[in-house]
């Protein structure tokens, strides 16, 4: 129960983050480009590696691998996770893997905004 705990608190400062940072990207960058969710997805994937190698050497313990990569990583962004899902998979030689994760991923949320988008334009209206 412990380790929920730490992982949702982690999760709430990797959220508040990810805020700030938007608010911060559109003030210094202008907003005609999404540069703060582009600066975090970025930054997370940069930290998320940085995480998964500490934690495969045992330099950190499970529980706070944990708590980085799926609370305060996954606050931030969740691109991250992907992203070290598939470098792993390529890291491994599994190409084919790699590159579907990549295409299904792509292909299968842009299908599901649109789904989203037109039930929402359905129940809502335009």
């Amino acid at each position: 129960m412990a380790r929920f705990f730490w992982v949702c608190l982690a999760g709430a400062v990797g959220t508040g983050v990810r805020y700030l940072v938007g608010l911060g990207a559109g003030r210094a960058l202008g907003t005609t480009f999404p540069w703060g969710t582009l600066i975090v997805n970025v930054v997370g994937c940069f930290l998320m590696a940085i995480v998964a190698y500490a934690g495969a050497r045992m330099v950190i313990s499970p529980g706070l691998r944990v708590t980085l990569a799926t609370g305060f990583m996954g606050g931030l962004t969740t691109y991250s996770a992907f992203n070290m899902e598939t470098l792993t998979a390529m890291q491994e030689r599994s190409w084919s893997l790699g590159a579907l994760n990549v295409g299904v991923t792509l292909v299968g949320c842009m299908a599901a905004g649109v789904a989203g988008l037109t039930l929402a334009r359905a129940i809502l209206g335009n």
